[in-house]
């Protein structure tokens, strides 16, 4: 990855002349563009791009190609973001009494897959419960919660997430429904997983349950937290199918697998900037 690397992502209503001109501002910038995909959504007319490319050595700044493209974002109504590749976004991760979707993250995260810098591991439960994980030396936060202090518990968080100047935040099984006023501080920013089956099963002991009725595949849904209860936009899913030959604990153990690698794919896909809210949809640019 050049030092020089940069994204640019960028939303807008679809017209003509869009790729052109994003492509002749980078140019006349001077930056190499290594890497385009684009889609035009013909339901809602909205137009999504995300561009990755070098800063020449005699390219402008990057203050100056921002401000180049705030003239563009005004010619085109565009929304847009731009970073440095090399910028690691900061996450928090939280986690009750299951670890296996922290323990796979962290794993990632120090095998170098997962380029972010960790701020915070919260859980709303004491350190003990996660004794199979290495947290190392990472910051640990302990935050009881009951129906009483939901709320004063959801602020001690968001405290958290300030102070640290936290990007993303994911719920690593977090078993705990945010409000709907903490939901909507983290929107576009908080990462969810969940187990999902045709047809669905809530409450305690989803496996179990799928298991009775004689579910023939089970799986995984990563999504960004809404105030709707499992069901914001979704980011990821993956399935696995199911014979009556399988107890309950081996769909249990095959969820575990389907809900971590279904969450470190809707990371790091967050990480890369590849992932743009389209209404209740997202347009995930894969790599």
């Amino acid at each position: 990855m050049s030092d020089h690397s940069m994204i640019l992502v960028l939303s807008c209503p679809d017209r003509p002349g869009i790729v052109a001109a994003v492509s002749t501002l980078l140019f006349e910038a001077g930056c190499n563009i290594l890497d385009a995909q684009q889609f035009d959504d013909t339901e809602t007319g909205q137009f999504f791009m995300r561009v990755v490319f070098d800063r020449l050595d005699d390219a402008k700044s990057q203050a100056e190609i921002a401000a180049s493209l705030d003239d563009l974002a005004k010619r085109f109504a565009m929304a847009f973001r731009l970073r440095e590749r090399s910028a690691r976004k900061r996450v928090a991760l939280l986690v009750s009494k299951f670890d296996h979707c922290l323990a796979d993250l962290l794993y990632r995260w120090r095998i170098g897959e997962l380029p972010m810098e960790i701020t915070a591991i919260v859980s709303n439960h004491g350190r003990e419960h996660l004794a199979s994980t290495d947290l190392g030396e990472l910051p640990f936060h302990h935050f009881p919660v009951t129906k009483q202090t939901k709320m004063e518990q959801e602020a001690q968080i968001w405290e958290l997430v300030q102070k640290t100047k936290t990007d993303l935040v994911v719920l690593a099984r977090y078993m705990q429904i945010l409000s709907d006023g903490f939901s909507a501080k983290l929107a576009g920013r908080c990462i969810n997983i969940h187990h999902s089956f045709l047809p669905g099963f809530k409450g305690a002991k989803p496996y179990h349950q799928a298991h009775e009725r004689g579910v023939k595949l089970i799986g995984a849904t990563a999504h960004y937290v809404t105030s709707d209860l499992d069901e914001g936009p979704i980011i990821e899913q993956d399935v696995e199918r199911i014979s009556h030959r399988d107890a309950p604990d081996d769909l249990v153990r095959k969820g575990r697998d389907i809900e971590r690698r279904v969450l470190a794919r809707a990371v790091r896909h967050h990480l890369e900037d590849r992932v743009m809210l389209n209404g209740k949809k997202t347009v995930v640019f894969t790599g």
